[in-house]
């Protein structure tokens, strides 16, 4: 796999999860640990991707 194929792939994957932290916040019985883990999640993925793209440029 390329690494804009990583890239790709890690974008889609924060799509999905940004959709799913969504749909819990919508909920009125969201589980508070529940949408932590997903925005750790996501920013894992957010970090990850900066990385790719940086070392890219080099």
């Amino acid at each position: 796999m390329t690494i804009q194929a990583h890239i790709a792939s890690l974008e889609k994957k924060h799509g999905a999860l940004e959709e799913e932290l969504e749909t819990v916040l919508a909920s009125p019985s969201s589980d508070d640990q529940q949408i932590v883990d997903l925005k750790r999640k996501k920013l894992r993925l957010k970090d990850e991707m900066q990385r790719l793209k940086i070392s890219t440029r080099h």
